[in-house]
């Protein structure tokens, strides 16, 4: 068993510390997600779709950028 200040100074020497690690208990704060429907008008879609095209992603990757994008500037 190592101490924070060990597991910490193996790390930053960079170590593989993958040994002490228990990845079952491992998660992701704040990247839980919820299902949502979501009516929009077709306009709205068509230039969703074009967009995503752009980009070469998927609309629902997107949609998620600009949410992201508004909520940043919002918060």
């Amino acid at each position: 068993m190592k101490t924070a200040r060990e597991f910490d100074e193996l790390f930053e020497s960079g170590d593989d510390i993958t040994e002490f690690v228990d990845y079952s208990k491992g998660y992701r704060p704040n990247l839980v997600q919820k299902r949502i429907n979501l009516d929009l008008p077709l306009w709205m879609i068509e230039g969703l779709d074009k967009e995503a095209k752009r980009l070469g992603v998927a609309r629902q990757a997107i949609m998620k950028m600009f949410l992201a994008q508004h909520l940043e500037k919002a918060i």
